[in-house]
């Protein structure tokens, strides 16, 4: 059986959230990364098919994605830039979050092993799950028709992130919702 330790954010958002508050929601959140990751002591198939998912929320994927969409016939290059402006702008976020926060990785303070490479010590927001709802939610809002796969696609790579033990969930969340308050401003914004 795991263990579920005490409060894992270290940097100051810790000081300006109440301290039993952030206590809780920190234990909810691990008790649920808990019952979620895959425990790599038990051999399994599966997360060979979670590791391929995780990759569409890596840079090269959601950056080539941008990139490539403009061969693609209806994909203007304006929606292309636009996508990787709002890529490099909720990226940005969640690089500046991650700092303050200083959440470490399920790893470093639980008895699981991450599955794959994590690319920071940094847990909190996860940047593979914004990197994905950026540009599901770039394309979906031109294309409604592609919405919801488009949005499944970014939700199952922010659920990977947490089978495969890098993330926590609430990180995914987070990083979720870091993508769309940044896409629906730069849409009120830039149009």
């Amino acid at each position: 059986m795991h263990r579920v330790a005490s409060t894992s954010f270290s940097g100051s958002m810790s000081q300006s959230i109440p301290a039993g508050f952030l206590a809780r929601l920190d234990a909810r959140d691990r008790a649920l990364f808990v019952r979620l990751a895959h425990d790599s002591r038990h051999a399994h198939p599966l997360p060979r098919v979670w590791m391929v998912i995780t990759h569409a929320g890596g840079a090269r994927a959601s950056i080539g994605i941008c990139l490539l969409s403009t061969l693609v016939p209806g994909v203007s290059i304006r929606l292309a830039w636009h996508s990787l402006l709002l890529l490099g702008v909720s990226h940005l976020i969640v690089q500046i979050v991650k700092r303050f926060a200083g959440r470490p990785r399920p790893s470093s303070s639980l008895h699981f092993h991450a599955l794959i490479a994590v690319p920071d010590r940094f847990s909190f927001p996860s940047g593979h799950a914004c990197a994905a709802m950026s540009v599901a939610v770039a394309y979906a809002w031109t294309f409604p028709l592609l919405a919801i796969p488009l949005l499944l696609v970014a939700l199952a790579v922010g659920a990977s992130r947490v089978v495969l033990a890098v993330h926590y969930p609430g990180d995914v969340v987070m990083g979720q919702a870091i993508a769309l308050v940044t896409a629906y401003a730069m849409h009120a914004f830039v149009g």
